[in-house]
């Protein structure tokens, strides 16, 4: 026992030298943590339940028919008014000359009207006439008359003529008032059954020139549903089209870590698909009214008796720098970790008002119907001129 007394006091001085190292490595830790928390947690918050998001803008038919031809396809870059798909156009057309047609009989119908207005009032002129002669004959007779120089009958026959010419005059005012009351105020090229049936006819024009289906907006074609042959029907998504130049990240961050985020603050997104080689920098835009359960197919039901508190997750938009994009293109849906500086405190929590210009527009889809309206206007006066 002699030859092992000595072995204890080294095993405790060996013990306390590892004490006092754990001691010291846990003391190192904190202060590291210490030291990170200040310069970077209090700083700055991170998420990488963070994703890229983008508008994804379904082309779709205005009109229905026959595809007859597909001019771009998945991956392929198309421009804003260019033809993406084209439906057979042949109904249309035919419902085009039809609404011709119908534009040209209905002008000249009217035009008769017109004309007819004109006619009867020379026939009320010519009643008039015929009214004044008799009563003409009428004042020459009662002279004649008292002096027993003609009969009496002669005197009772001008003035039933008196009567009938003044009865003629009364229905042909009245013819005249009727067929003036069609056309009083009003030039034939506005009148209203003229104005219906050039409307009908620019439906048609436009009809024809829909079968044209034009992108919207530039970007890149992705799920291409449409076929050749099918047959579509007006509001049938077709494709979509993906503008690569209207991209953002949607950044899901804890309730708990909403406290500090304003509108306004800088961030800076690494992506999976580039990595820590590059580093995009944008700006917190905006914050989801909701949490993503609360808009959920299937809201979670809460007040069931078996209730497990989750923690919530809160998108919020962040827009990246348009610059950036065009250096280092990304794709919807791509995964990114996002860092918000929290340090700008003087922004905004909830989003600004809704601008007074558009957020997002576009001009491929107006149809020209200035030209159609003068199609028509040709039509009308083609007629007037028969």
């Amino acid at each position: 026992m002699s030859d092992n007394t000595p072995q204890a006091p080294a095993a405790n001085r060996k013990r306390k030298v590892m004490l006092a190292a754990v001691t010291a490595a846990f003391a190192i830790a904190g202060l590291a943590y210490g030291t990170y928390h200040h310069l970077v947690l209090a700083k700055f918050q991170e998420t990488d339940n963070a994703y890229v998001g983008g508008n994804l803008v379904t082309l779709s038919s205005q009109v229905a028919g026959n595809v007859e031809a597909i001019r771009a396809d998945e991956t392929q870059l198309v421009q804003a008014g260019a033809e993406i798909v084209r439906l057979d156009a042949a109904d249309a057309d035919v419902a085009l000359r039809q609404a011709e047609a119908k534009l040209g009989a209905t002008v000249r119908e009217e035009r008769q009207r017109y004309s007819d207005v004109g006619q009867y009032d020379a026939l009320v002129a010519q009643r008039r006439l015929a009214l004044a002669t008799a009563e003409q004959d009428l004042a020459r007779r009662l002279p004649l008359a008292a002096d027993h120089t003609i009969a009496g009958e002669e005197v009772a026959h001008a003035r039933r003529a008196v009567d009938d010419a003044r009865a003629a005059v009364t229905v042909a005012e009245k013819q005249a008032d009727a067929a003036r009351s069609g056309v009083a105020g009003v030039a034939l090229a506005e009148h209203p059954a003229v104005r219906a049936a050039q409307a009908d006819y620019e439906a048609a024009w436009l009809a024809v020139r829909r079968n044209a289906i034009v992108a919207p907006v530039a970007g890149y074609v992705a799920k291409r549903a449409v076929q050749v042959g099918a047959h579509v029907t007006p509001g049938t998504a077709l494709l979509a089209i993906v503008p690569l130049d209207q991209l953002w990240i949607d950044a899901n961050f804890k309730e708990s870590e909403l406290r500090n985020i304003r509108i306004g603050q800088p961030a800076t997104i690494e992506v999976d698909m580039y990595g820590d080689k590059v580093a995009f920098h944008g700006r917190v835009v905006g914050m989801s009214a909701g949490t993503g359960s609360a808009f959920s197919l299937l809201p979670a039901q809460n007040a069931s008796g078996n209730w497990i508190k989750v923690v919530q997750r809160v998108p919020v938009r962040i827009a990246l720098d348009p610059k950036e994009l065009r250096a280092h293109p990304l794709r919807i849906g791509l995964s990114a970790t996002a860092r918000v500086d929290i340090r700008q405190q003087d922004g905004a929590v909830l989003g600004a008002p809704m601008p007074r210009q558009p957020v997002y527009a576009t001009a491929a889809l107006g149809q020209p119907l200035a030209q159609a309206s003068a199609a028509a206007a040709a039509i009308v006066q083609a007629n007037l001129a028969r």
